[in-house]
């Protein structure tokens, strides 16, 4: 075991680091001793250093499972940039031609990128079995349980796919699990004597708000309040990417801020640029979907708004927990107009297939063809594949159903709750909290003071946008005489 000397010694040689982060130390030497290891981290304290600084340590290959191209792409620019060229990320994006060259090439790779999708492809994963893998991560590792039943069955290979492997030294990250979910993803990954590493899910220094409405024209109002008081950078997630676009158009209109849209709808170039224009500070809000924000490196967002509820507590300290994490005041607003969770409801019902879909497909399987079966299809098909008798598939998806059912429930519970919002939080991820105070939260009906918490924009300062307008006006000026 090195010493605390020894590991803060390479910390600031590879990093440039005086300490570590809360729970990386930890976790980093968890590894180093060959133990299976899960780091329940807060957001905001740098999980990527982890896999990275131990890889400089071993000697084999780095392998780190991702659920998003885009994070994947940003991880490696990221490293690349700051001098780690054997790095490289294997996704959908890369021509035949490219991924070809890679595989063949994997031995000039240290780390190497991977979605679940691509690695359950047998070329690819018998190219990794040539090969020394001394570490195998699985980052946003929440994802095996909150997508792998559901949404993306390949998360449900990776228990197979480290046993073919030769099991090397598994990491898991995240920053959201409850006692459940932490048994749940050791369960499904197959590893049970796993080490469990887990600091507070508590972000102090962010306020939580919930805003409740009646009509969508009160919420709208709020919405343009809060969005012209707060400071920015911020971020606005929705359920819907309709109602992301129409609102940020809206946004553009009503205010002079710099405001874009990101969701799976955008072309990679556009989401590529608009994700690293937000970074360096060139757009002062985005209207996201869930897709943004997951690995991006920005530490001084302000302010997190859920237009629409999320649908799961989990969720949402993922994406809330995105802003303030320069340690400075920041804030989250839930807006929400009475009976929104109906639109979750019916997301719940647009995921998990009927009961008849799936008598269909079992007594019609050899009618169907794999190229025409649509996402419900290919998830039953995924079962269907794997061995599960019909009854046996619709007892999964109607015990998942229940769970998503339950956890919508348990998010509704908090929004609608009269106490403390951050003691209802906490108390969900088996934490206490008795610390409230007029900067905790607005549970009890107490308005937050955004003055006294410096959360407001000076009125002083320009946008982004008005920035530009100026500069375009004095060169129409310079170049008009």
């Amino acid at each position: 075991m090195l010493s605390d000397e020894a590991l803060k010694k390479h910390l600031k040689k590879w990093f440039g680091f005086n300490d570590f982060r809360s729970g990386q130390k930890e976790v980093i030497q968890s590894i180093l001793d060959g133990k299976d290891t899960l780091g329940v981290l807060p957001t905001g304290t740098g999980k990527t250093l982890i896999y990275q600084y131990v890889g400089k340590m071993v000697d084999g290959m780095v392998i780190v499972v991702s659920p998003l191209i885009s994070l994947m792409q940003d991880q490696v620019d990221r490293m690349r940039y700051l001098g780690e060229k054997q790095t490289v990320a294997i996704t959908s994006n890369l021509s035949w031609l490219d991924r070809k060259r890679v595989i063949k090439n994997l031995n000039n790779y240290k780390y190497v990128y991977v979605s679940p999708e691509m690695l359950s492809n047998s070329d690819i994963l018998d190219a990794f079995k040539q090969h020394k893998i001394s570490l195998f991560v699985v980052d946003e590792a929440h994802c095996i349980n909150q997508w792998g039943p559901d949404f993306r069955p390949e998360y449900l290979n990776l228990k197979d796919i480290i046993i073919s492997l030769n099991h090397p030294t598994t990491l898991m990250l995240t920053a959201t699990a409850s006692n459940d979910v932490v048994l749940d993803i050791k369960e499904k990954i197959g590893l049970p004597n796993v080490e469990t590493i887990k600091y507070s899910t508590n972000r102090p220094n962010i306020a939580l708000a919930v805003d409740t409405f009646t009509s969508n024209e009160d919420k709208n109002n709020q919405l343009l309040y809060l969005v012209n008081k707060l400071m920015k950078p911020g971020i606005i997630y929705f359920s819907s990417k309709k109602v992301a676009n129409s609102v940020c158009e809206w946004l553009k209109e009503k205010t002079n801020l710099n405001v874009e849209v990101y969701h799976a709808d955008l072309d990679a170039d556009s989401r590529y640029r608009i994700q690293h224009q937000f970074i360096s500070d060139q757009i002062d809000i985005i209207c996201a979907t869930s897709a943004f924000g997951m690995g991006i490196d920005k530490d001084n967002i302000r302010f997190v708004i859920h237009y629409h509820m999320p649908a799961n507590l989990e969720s949402y300290v993922q994406e809330m927990g995105r802003a303030g994490r320069d340690g400075k005041q920041s804030i989250s607003v839930i807006l929400y107009k009475e009976k929104d969770e109906i639109l979750q409801y019916r997301f719940i019902d647009d995921t998990i297939p009927s009961e008849d879909m799936i008598n269909f497909f079992y007594n019609h399987y050899q009618q169907l063809k794999n190229n025409e079966l649509d996402e419900k299809a290919n998830l039953i098909n995924y079962y269907f594949q794997s061995g599960f008798t019909k009854n046996g598939v619709i007892n999964i998806f109607e015990g998942r159903r229940n769970e998503l059912v339950t956890s919508l429930n348990q998010m509704l519970g908090y929004v609608k709750t009269k106490g403390c919002k951050r003691a209802f939080l906490l108390r969900y991820f088996n934490e206490n909290f008795s610390e409230h105070d007029e900067n905790c939260c607005n549970g009890d009906g107490t308005q937050l003071q955004l003055e006294q918490m410096d959360l407001v924009q000076e009125s002083k300062s320009l946008n982004s946008r008005s920035r530009n307008i100026k500069w375009q006006s004095i060169i129409q000026t310079l170049f008009s005489k």
